[in-house]
């Protein structure tokens, strides 16, 4: 057992595909804790964040075959709690009480469907200009953002100093909100406040 605890992810992936409950279970032990604080960090919500890490770890387990060998697990996992994280929002827009809670936040909003188009339009082209950050900035903006890392985790992961993740942070936002400019308050204000 402590030699299964002590292999990698891939590793770890390849006894899962085999059908391998502890070599999940170690994985699961891995990751739930860090995807919680992640999807609590967009959803709010510890009773719905507690159900998307389930959800991750169900899907991962459903389609452990599909899984590319050469794929990260680590992002593989964290893509599926924000994606998931980001359905359960965008059915949230359509619930009474959600709009209620957003109408609350700003005076004069813009109808749901409204928002939930310019979100997807929002969210679309946030994705974009990740995408498009010089490698270092994006690697560290995504283990900040979506694994939930602090910066002195991620400096202690990649070998740099904590002021060089800030700048590469600092950089990464002023880039963002440069080409993130032009859209409504509201839309702004529901990344803000759910992303």
């Amino acid at each position: 057992m402590q030699g299964l605890e002590q292999r990698s992810d891939e590793d770890l992936m390849l006894e899962i595909k085999a059908g391998n409950m502890l070599a999940f279970d170690i994985l699961y032990r891995k990751y739930s804790i860090r995807l919680y604080k992640f999807a609590l960090s967009l959803l709010k919500i510890p009773e719905e964040a507690e159900n998307i890490v389930q959800d991750v770890f169900m899907k991962l387990w459903l389609n452990r075959e599909k899984v590319d060998k050469a794929a990260s697990v680590r992002y593989f996992v964290f893509s599926i709690a924000h994606n998931s994280s980001i359905s359960l929002l965008r059915k949230k827009l359509n619930e009474s009480k959600f709009t209620e809670y957003l109408l609350t936040r700003q005076d004069s909003f813009q109808e749901p469907e409204t928002l939930l188009l310019e979100y997807n339009e929002l969210d679309e082209k946030l994705n974009k200009v990740i995408d498009s950050l010089p490698a270092r900035q994006q690697e560290v903006y995504r283990m900040h953002h979506i694994e939930g890392l602090k910066y002195a985790d991620i400096a202690g992961r990649l070998g740099i100093s904590e002021n060089t993740i800030e700048n590469h942070m600092s950089r990464a936002l002023k880039t963002i909100r440069t080409k993130m400019g032009g859209y409504s308050f509201a839309a702004l204000l529901f990344i803000h406040l759910f992303t």
